[in-house]
């Protein structure tokens, strides 16, 4: 494939990000949405190298994701004639500071004669707002000034906000000419020696005297990457298996999601995806937590520490707050600054309240840390207290949305697009919406607060949360259940009608547990049935439903996480063999993807012969919760569960009913951290089944297997 044709290569770290070609450049015309952004704003618009006038051809490229770093060999144009043909070979590395981003240029003539190399670095800034990239138009902006020294081009943005963006460009050799928006240089280069160039992109203003040179920048920029995702490998548990290609798919999608991650106040958060959702969303980050619950509990710890930090307050119709709702969303920008969208402090999210009360619950069963979970109790029961109030509020008891924000979202559940909830016939659905798997969600919250309460002795209060989730399941069941369509209903609409649709959102009621036993069953079939299951994984929306586009993004596209969750309810139900072929579609589209990276979403159409899944345009990737998939599509097959034993307080990890792909024989997990305790497991697969050898444990761990 052409590199201009390619998906852009991602870089980040911190409140920066760039998305590159594989020339390691940023051209508009190919790639308009890409760019070097920072803090929200895109602080470089275009940046492109020239050698004798003329871009350079591209050898190959690569995104190196164990070290957060992008490498494009290049070359002069090989198509000229004449003797320069294709005789400069230049090795160009990109790396990024949480406020800069740094290229190290190395190049080499293989020619037998000294070449003079005329190089001219174009670049330009148009501080555009991360929104108005997106396509949001703006009827004012700031100003730009720019301004010129011997070896530096800056621009200043003056926002609208009160704030002053800068880009400061600086090239650490002698440069000839200096222009609006360009340096030249030329290089004298012997044959087959290198010579090194090293360009810099700061974005924060800082005094001349403080500027270390554009070569010790790099080599900075260098070490603190290198040692961000060797720290991250170090500190979690290690997955690998007989098959190379599962293995490094297993390695892509762990490095994206560090790649993701920012380290705020309260440790890491995975931001959502890139480019339109790098920053906190609350449930994003906590799903993405929880899929990587098994191998990185630390996310678990960072998020849950956030999302308890930034929880509402007060009530505040313009961001769609109320006392005790967890966070959607947090941005920075022009325009969030100035109030042109509502997304500063937003939360317009009707399910990230209860995922948050499950996860606390699940990371205490993970890593038995009672102090930490503790200090969460205060945004815990002000989270349920906020869960209790709405459904008491509501019109038939369930927890429900509707959106009082100007610009705010108009659908809150995780498919959030305005026409994603719908009736059968194609009408939107209207009012206040109760959607099926926000029940299930409230149910498992439930029963998550009352295991977290019982944990800290205070059963008094845990038993009326267990008798109240008792009772949410039997009225769900009641209300929700469509015997003609033979799954639950997407949801229930303002005015009391089921939205009677067959979709995806019915597999999460299995995740938690909120669905009968032959629900389950019959949702099952239908949801690996093949107007739902595409061959690489399960749409969205059914094709036999009315809104069914496979090219939509919420009506019949396949989502990865949305699989994960899925299969981790089939799991929970018994139907481990139904989330392995979740997984194993999944990994064929892995395959199938550049970099072996899932995105966001792709397009759900049938699976052909000799054809790979269809790119969904304008999907994020990476996309955090896409990468955090495959961690729980493992936990799904093997079964895997760890908790405590309530009298002795030994770590147990149990292992239900595990079964492995067909194009794995053996999977080793390696240095799995229960708190103080440690263990290694190998499954193999047997004649018959799955073989579970414990490598190593220490004293105070049982491992408990079903077959």
């Amino acid at each position: 494939m052409p590199h201009d044709q390619l998906p852009p290569f991602v870089l980040k770290d911190g409140e920066t990000f760039a998305m590159l070609d594989g020339r390691g450049e940023i051209c508009p015309d190919t790639h308009p949405d890409s760019g070097i952004f920072h803090c929200g704003t895109r602080h470089v618009s275009r940046l492109q190298l020239l050698l004798w006038g003329e871009p350079a051809a591209v050898l190959s490229a690569t995104e190196r994701g164990e070290m957060g770093v992008h490498v494009s060999h290049l070359t002069n144009d090989s198509t000229a004639a004449g003797p320069r043909r294709g005789v400069v070979h230049l090795e160009r590395s990109t790396v990024l500071t949480p406020s800069s981003c740094l290229q190290e240029l190395n190049f080499t003539n293989y020619s037998n004669a000294v070449l003079q190399l005329p190089l001219c670095f174009c670049c330009d800034a148009d501080f555009r707002d991360i929104f108005e990239v997106r396509g949001i138009q703006r009827p004012r902006r700031g100003q730009t000034v720019l301004s010129c020294s011997s070896d530096t081009l800056e621009w200043r943005y003056d926002g609208l906000d009160g704030c002053q963006r800068v880009t400061l460009l600086r090239l650490g050799a002698g440069v000839s000419e200096v222009g609006d928006d360009h340096l030249s240089l030329t290089l004298l280069l012997e044959p087959r020696q290198p010579l090194r160039l090293v360009l810099e992109l700061a974005f924060e203003q800082r005094q001349p005297l403080q500027l270390p040179s554009p070569d010790e920048a790099f080599a900075q920029a260098m070490a603190g990457t290198v040692t961000r995702f060797r720290e991250a490998r170090r500190r979690s548990a290690l997955i690998s298996s007989d098959n190379p290609a599962f293995n490094a798919w297993l390695a892509r999608s762990y490095s994206d999601v560090h790649l993701l991650s920012s380290e705020l106040d309260h440790g890491l958060y995975p931001y959502a995806g890139v480019p339109w959702f790098s920053c906190p969303f609350g449930r994003d980050g906590l799903i993405t937590a929880r899929q990587l619950l098994m191998v990185e509990p630390r996310l678990a710890r960072g998020v849950l520490g956030f999302l308890a930090q930034h929880q509402a307050r007060w009530a505040d119709s313009a961001s769609d707050a109320e006392p005790g709702k967890i966070l959607h969303e947090a941005r920075s920008g022009e325009m969030v600054a100035l109030a042109e969208v509502p997304f500063a402090r937003y939360y317009g999210s009707v399910d990230a309240t209860p995922l948050f009360v499950i996860l606390a619950a699940d990371y205490l069963a993970r890593t038995g840390e009672l102090a930490f979970v503790d200090s969460l109790l205060p945004a815990l029961n002000a989270a349920m207290a906020w869960i209790q109030q709405a459904e008491a509020t509501s019109v038939d008891g369930f927890l429900r949305y509707q959106c009082a924000a100007q610009g705010g979202l108009r659908n809150q559940g995780w498919k959030d697009s305005d026409d994603a909830v719908h009736h059968s016939d194609g009408r939107l659905a209207e009012g206040s919406i109760a959607l099926c798997e926000v029940q299930a969600y409230s149910y498992g919250a439930h029963r998550a607060m009352a295991a977290l309460l019982r944990r800290f002795g205070r059963h008094d209060q845990a038993d009326p949360l267990l008798a109240q989730a008792d009772r949410l399941r039997q009225r769900f069941h009641a209300a929700f259940w469509c015997e003609s369509i033979g799954t639950y209903a997407m949801a229930i609409d303002g005015a009391g009608e089921p939205c009677a649709v067959r979709s995806s959102n019915a597999g999460h009621c299995l995740w938690t547990g909120i669905a009968t036993p032959s629900a389950a069953a019959s949702i099952a079939r239908g949801l690996l049935a093949p107007t739902c299951f595409n061959g690489w994984g399960m749409r969205t929306l059914d094709e036999r439903e009315a809104r069914y586009n496979p090219m939509s993004y919420h009506n019949g596209s396949v989502w990865p996480h949305d699989n994960a969750l899925v299969a981790l309810g089939l799991a929970r139900y018994g139907y481990r063999r139904e989330a392995m072929r979740i997984l194993t579609g999944l990994f064929d589209t892995a395959r199938a993807m550049p970099m072996l990276r899932l995105p966001e979403l792709f397009c759900g159409f049938p699976r052909r012969e000799d054809e790979g899944p269809t790119l969904y345009p304008v999907a994020c990737s990476p996309q955090a919760w896409a990468s955090g998939a495959v961690f729980a599509l493992l936990e799904a097959v093997t079964g895997m569960a760890i908790g405590r034993d309530q009298g002795t307080g030994r770590v147990q990890v149990q292992l239900r009913h595990p079964v492995l792909p067909r194009l794995i024989n053996t999977l080793e997990i390696s240095g799995l951290r229960l708190g103080d305790e440690e263990i290694d497991l190998q499954l193999h697969r047997g004649e018959h089944d799955v073989g579970v050898l414990v490598r190593r444990r220490t004293s105070g761990v049982d491992v408990l297997i079903s077959k």
